[in-house]
């Protein structure tokens, strides 16, 4: 199956300009599966809560309805950051839209960044896996920050994920070091579409870095965008190659580990 992923410099605010780029790019993109940045209906650097929920979403509203519609009618797996409301609580949230809409959910953001605490709550779904029949593929998926943390790619290798996507909007340089390894250790696909450009709260200026990318179940880079500009990067994906964890007729990347050995004593 193919994978597509967007890097583009979604506007702060600009809800309909993010969200007609979004829907454009969905309708002339190809892939089975689609994958957008971090917060990509609203841009990213947002000071208090009360901007974040002024920029909001329920799963449910028309604007998701309409990602639900595409994902069905056109048999494409969308995956979209956006700002989730949810009761009195806004999450850094990625949606989940698959051809049967019985299989929708959202990811929230376990790992806060920076200042994302004066803007969301913290994430309260953990890590899962979305086993989908119809395309023969698992999916999890994890937002930005979270790649700081290696158990966050591990849950999801454990709970079966052929392939991990990760929205994004990184602004370190040493992601790129560090992705190759998640993929390696889990024995997944990583698909991390991040955004590029610039935003300026408070005389802060944050630098997006682009270089969306998607690395092999061995750390290989199959197609990576530039530091800057709009991109829509594609290569084919084998889900099933990554459901082998054995590596020689002994050794298993999940059968070897021995947790009762990983307690730490603070």
């Amino acid at each position: 199956m193919k994978i597509s992923l967007i890097q583009f410099a979604p506007q702060l605010f600009n809800r309909e300009y993010n969200h007609n780029y979004i829907i454009n790019s969905i309708k002339n993109d190809n892939s089975d599966i689609i994958v957008f940045p971090e917060l990509a209906l609203s841009g990213y650097y947002f000071l208090n809560r009360e901007e974040s929920l002024a920029n909001a979403y329920d799963f449910n509203c028309d604007e998701m309805n309409a990602f639900k519609y595409l994902a069905e009618q056109l048999n494409k797996i969308i995956v979209i950051g956006f700002v989730e409301k949810s009761g009195e609580k806004v999450f850094n949230s990625a949606g989940l839209f698959f051809p049967d809409s019985s299989f929708n959910c959202v990811y929230r953001k376990t790992h806060l960044f920076y200042k994302e605490h004066n803007a969301f709550d913290r994430g309260d779904t953990g890590f899962f896996n979305v086993k989908y029949p119809d395309m023969d593929i698992n999916i999890g998926a994890m937002i930005c920050y979270d790649w700081r943390f290696p158990e966050a790619a591990r849950c999801l290798g454990l709970l079966g994920a052929d392939l991990i996507v990760c929205p994004s909007n990184l602004v370190t340089p040493l992601w790129p070091k560090v992705m190759p390894a998640r993929a390696i250790e889990n024995k997944v696909y990583l698909a991390v579409a991040n955004r590029y450009g610039t935003e300026t709260r408070d005389g802060e200026t944050l630098l997006f870095n682009g270089k969306s990318a998607l690395y092999d179940f061995y750390g290989n880079e199959l197609c990576q965008a530039a530091p800057e500009g709009d991109a829509a990067i594609a290569t084919d994906i084998f889900p099933e190659k990554t459901r082998e964890k054995s590596f020689n007729p002994i050794n298993h990347i999940f059968k070897d580990r021995i947790p009762e050995k990983y307690s730490v004593l603070f």
